[in-house]
């Protein structure tokens, strides 16, 4: 039976080819069966890519300074123009942003170096540069290439319309013939046209050539001649396509199976018998190739989850990092180590999804900037503060170290007494001067007590008689009922304490001890009183909660809060100021036992503090 091309118009619509989508997992049909993705997906997917193996490359030699970064943007900028990638100067950027120099580099507190500021900026000045280099190189060669395609469209267009009218010449077909090669190989060899256009040009020319095959009454013998060229051109294509499933990099080998795709459809019919079978085999060919592309996609995607899950965990932890508590150098140093520990860590991480990515390093890079400009502002106001209080406790020894040779026993020793206050008062000092003050200024004082007890011998009966008499009060205290209302409990407490200031001294030796009996009785029923207050202060809170309504506890909540954290921060203070204190001393000895009250109470009134939260809470 004598074989026509009729065929062909049925099967015109499978021989468009057009690129796999890898939306779906499921579809694994060759990119001619997939009509619903358009030539813009193919080129993104083409980009996308190439951004895969960009990254690639670039995690594995990824500039880590300023002048690497720059020197790869030089490169970039010396590519032919088809050459640069249209993510290049994002990635420059993101690049850039990772290696320049941040607040990291003044973590110590130094004020930066001017030379090293101006360097940065002029740095920054030529990557830009080198950048809008790149940019206008690129818009320039887009810009000829969309015009180079606009122009193959129009020659495209005019060589299907000069086919179509060979088609309708049916008395000329020994003389046409050979032009509507002509024709094919004239369209084959014209350059590519828009992506938005290609498949439609394409069909249009497949309906032309069908139309000529399928209405001329062509030679027999050059028909056959011509399905047998196709055949053999298109079992090539064929084999090629097979061999890509062997081929160990998919992105390589579904890039090439665009190109066979490509020729296949420069190819002219075969047999019409022959169809059906050689173009399934070249389907079932590229679907194992769009099956490990599209699984090679998800991989990715999985991997950059896992990394975009691991990047925000290292986000939180930076975040985490309560910078208001940081209170000393040694905290400031270790948060320092876990910061810079963090940093090594992101670094090691592959790549996120391109926004995840870009979003979470802005994050996490946010997060270190504020913790080193903290670390800055405090180490240059504590700089401050501790050269202030150095200088005024050395003024302090300077002054106690001249009077210690004073016989004026009354006044010098009021003025020793005030100096000791002073000296409480003032802030701590850096601990290579502290020491060595704090035993100058001690040895001083205890130097002028010495010689007043020596010279105060006289002075003993009355210290006696004044001994005896703070005994009899530490008794009465001792003889109050701590279960007495707390207002006449109250003003016998305010009675013996009047008393106890207008006694004088007593025995050096047993001004502690008896100091230590009063003190602790005193405490003791302040205790009670205390607990008693908080009791009521308690049920009159919670009845005060009971009452609330709308955002009231929310606030009341938020104001505690703000207390709470006031009083961590002065027993902080209090905490660290006792460090300095030398308990050999028996001068210090009062000093230190008071601030050792003023912390238990402070503890005491952030535990109320805390449960009045908690109530709050429920």
């Amino acid at each position: 039976m004598e074989m026509n091309e009729s065929s062909l118009s049925a099967r015109g619509a499978e021989e468009i080819l057009t690129p796999a989508p890898i939306e779906s997992a499921a579809d694994s049909v060759p990119a001619a069966e997939a009509t619903d993705t358009t030539d813009a997906e193919e080129t993104a997917e083409m980009e996308m890519t190439d951004a895969i193996q960009k990254e690639a490359a670039e995690h594995r030699t990824r500039p880590a300074t300023p002048e690497e970064v720059i020197a790869a943007a030089c490169e970039i900028l010396a590519r032919e123009a088809a050459d640069i990638a249209g993510d290049d100067v994002r990635r420059m950027r993101s690049l850039w942003n990772a290696a320049r120099p941040s607040a990291e580099n003044t973590a110590d507190g130094a004020e930066p170096d001017a030379e090293a500021v101006a360097a940065a900026v002029k740095q920054e000045e030529m990557f830009a540069a080198i950048l809008t280099q790149i940019r206008d190189k690129k818009a320039a060669w887009t810009a000829e290439q969309e015009a180079l395609r606009a122009a193959n469209l129009e020659r495209k267009n005019a060589i299907i319309d000069e086919i179509t009218a060979l088609a309708d010449d049916t008395d000329n077909v020994n003389r046409t013939f050979p032009r509507y090669r002509e024709l094919q190989d004239e369209f084959n060899a014209i350059g590519d046209v828009e992506p938005t256009e290609e498949t439609g040009v394409w069909k249009r020319f497949q309906d032309a050539r069908e139309r000529y095959s399928d209405n001329l009454k062509i030679n027999k013998e050059l028909r056959d001649y011509d399905f047998k060229k196709n055949l053999d051109s298109k079992t090539l294509l064929l084999e090629e396509a097979e061999s890509l499933a062997a081929e160990e990099d998919v992105i390589t080998a579904y890039r090439r199976l665009q190109e066979l795709h490509n020729k296949w459809r420069r190819i002219g019919p075969v047999a019409k018998e022959l169809r059906d079978e050689i173009w399934d085999k070249f389907k079932a060919a590229s679907a194992i190739v769009n099956k490990r592309y599209q699984a090679h996609f998800e991989e990715r995607k999985a991997r950059e989850a896992e990394a975009e899950a691991a990047k925000e965990e290292l986000c939180a932890q930076v975040e985490a990092i309560d910078i208001e508590s940081l209170n000393g150098f040694s905290a400031w140093d270790k948060a320092t180590a876990t910061i810079q520990e963090l940093q090594g860590r992101w670094r090691e991480m592959g790549f996120a999804s391109r926004r995840a990515n870009r979003d979470l390093f802005a994050r996490f890079r946010a997060a270190c900037d504020r913790f080193f400009a903290a670390k800055a502002e405090y180490f240059r106001n504590t700089r401050e503060q501790l050269a202030a209080n150095l200088a005024a406790k050395t003024a302090l020894a300077d002054e106690a170290e001249a009077l210690k040779e004073s016989e004026e026993w009354s006044k010098a020793g009021a003025r020793f007494v005030a100096m000791q206050q002073e000296w409480r008062a003032i802030g701590p000092v850096a601990k290579r001067h502290s020491d060595a003050l704090w035993r100058r200024f001690m040895d001083a004082c205890n130097y002028f007590f010495d010689r007043k007890k020596k010279a105060g011998s006289g002075r003993r009966n009355e210290e006696n008689a004044n001994l005896a008499a703070k005994r009899a009060l530490v008794d009465r205290l001792n003889a109050l009922d701590p279960e007495s209302p707390r207002s006449e409990l109250q003003a016998a407490i305010k009675e013996i304490q009047d008393e106890w200031q207008t006694i004088g001294h007593v025995p050096f030796r047993e001004k502690d001890k008896v100091y230590e009996q009063y003190r602790a009785r005193i405490d003791e029923l302040r205790d009670g009183i205390n607990n008693g207050r908080r009791r009521e202060r308690r049920e009159q809170f919670a009845g005060a909660v009971a009452r609330m309504e709308g955002d009231s506890a929310d606030r009341e909540r938020d104001r505690l809060a703000r207390v709470a954290e006031a009083k961590r921060a002065e027993l902080r203070t209090l905490e660290n100021n006792l460090g300095f204190l030398s308990a050999k001393s028996k001068s210090g000895n009062s000093l230190i036992q008071d601030f050792e009250r003023k912390i238990e109470r402070l503890r005491e009134d952030i535990a109320e503090i805390s449960d009045k939260i908690k109530m709050l809470a429920r």
